[in-house]
């Protein structure tokens, strides 16, 4: 047996690098939430009042044009994707592009459940993204900007013509707040509060274009909707749903929570700010897998790398070397050696994607937290494999 490595003395002074909900915002604590209107209605004035401003700052903090209607859409962003795809797509043609986990569940709601007959997938294996080239911008368009689960995001919009006869729907919940996001390129643009801000779970928010509001109001409906997907009344949209008038009943503290996050971005220098962080981050993790030698990105291209939910794959001759149900055993002792050791929570990759670690590199986690976590990234792959 070689000789034990060296535990790092210092740990990050907040371990949680979880991709979703995702870790707080720095010197985040309860007090943060004592103006929450628990025991009120979210329908009385000043209920209204607090998610009509979650709906105001998060439209100025993204840039969103004036003429867009944003609001919350119960079940996170899965929800708001949904509600997106059940409501709007079967008119005409869609393209869906495939590159990680969760652009592979829409590809699942539109052709096994919608059972849309004229879907066209456009696949890319994780760490690699569809070819742009091919998508047909007659068709409606489907797309995830930044893989959650496979680190890759789109590196800019220029595939994205200016004019386009079909709707661009764009499920954003790890990159708004994070990267920019081509407004004008698209129509449908959903996310959720447990992501770039820290927020809690089971909120979505999603944000509609005219034309997809053209779109919404003019196509007779194909399906029948649940309740929670029904933004139409009598044929127009519902505009109280984007002025903080939910479908259903949004928990009180978690938009005193998401209120809190909004704000703090804004000290943050907005946007620009929080961008800023998360190149940070990502530059900090870049730096590091260019000297270590266990480790790479498991997005192909450096251009491609997101700069929150960033991914990497062990690429050691002796761990690769191990069949499939022994790298499971040695990686599943890393990620719990780590969290004993109260260095770093939920560095495990997402379940459907390749065995990995992510680490969440988002506005609210600090860079000097993951400056302390790399060591002991190190650490802990060498003292297992020191003592398997």
């Amino acid at each position: 047996m070689s000789s034990l490595p060296t535990k790092p003395n210092q740990k990050p002074n907040n371990p949680c690098f979880s991709s979703g909900p995702c870790a707080k915002r720095p010197g985040w604590n309860l007090s943060a939430l004592q103006d929450a209107l628990v025991g009120r209605s979210h329908r009385s004035g000043e209920g209204r009042a607090k998610l009509n401003e979650v709906i105001t700052l998060s439209s100025e903090i993204l840039g969103i044009p004036k003429d867009w209607k944003v609001g919350i859409i119960p079940a996170s962003d899965t929800g708001a994707v949904e509600l997106a795809l059940w409501a709007i797509l079967g008119s005409r043609p869609v393209d869906m592009l495939s590159f990680d986990s969760f652009s592979a569940e829409w590809v699942t709601d539109v052709v096994k459940q919608l059972k849309l007959s004229d879907a066209r997938i456009l696949h890319a294996d994780y760490g690699e993204l569809p070819d742009l080239r091919q998508i047909n911008w007659a068709h409606d368009v489907v797309m995830v900007w930044n893989g959650t689960t496979s680190g890759v995001k789109i590196p800019n919009d220029e595939f994205i013509p200016q004019h386009r006869d079909g709707l661009v729907i764009c499920d954003a919940t790890s990159a708004a707040f994070a990267m920019d996001l081509p407004w004008e390129k698209l129509d449908v643009v959903t996310w959720s509060w447990q992501k770039a801000l820290g927020g809690e779970a089971a909120h979505g928010m999603i944000a509609l274009s005219p034309k997809a509001v053209k779109r919404l109001e003019e196509t007779e409906q194909l399906r029948p909707l649940p309740k929670i997907f029904r933004v139409l009344k009598q044929g127009k949209l519902n505009d109280k749903i984007f002025e903080g008038d939910t479908i259903n009943t949004p928990s009180m503290l978690c938009v005193e929570d998401a209120l809190d996050g909004l704000r703090w971005a804004q000290s943050m220098g907005g946007l620009p700010g929080l961008k800023k962080r998360c190149d940070q981050n990502l530059k900090e993790i870049s730096q590091w897998v260019a000297q270590a030698p266990w480790v790479e990105f498991l997005a192909s291209k450096e251009e491609f790398r997101s700069n929150t939910s960033i991914c990497l794959k062990i690429v050691d001759p002796w761990f690769v070397g191990l069949d499939d149900k022994e790298q499971k055993i040695v990686f599943s002792k890393i990620t719990k050696l780590l969290a004993t050791e109260k260095a770093g929570y939920d560095l495990a990759s997402y379940r459907d994607a390749p065995l990995g670690l992510r680490i969440w590199g988002g506005a609210t986690v600090e860079t000097t937290d993951i400056k302390l976590l790399l060591p002991w990234l190190d650490w802990a792959f060498a003292f297992i494999k020191s003592t398997y």
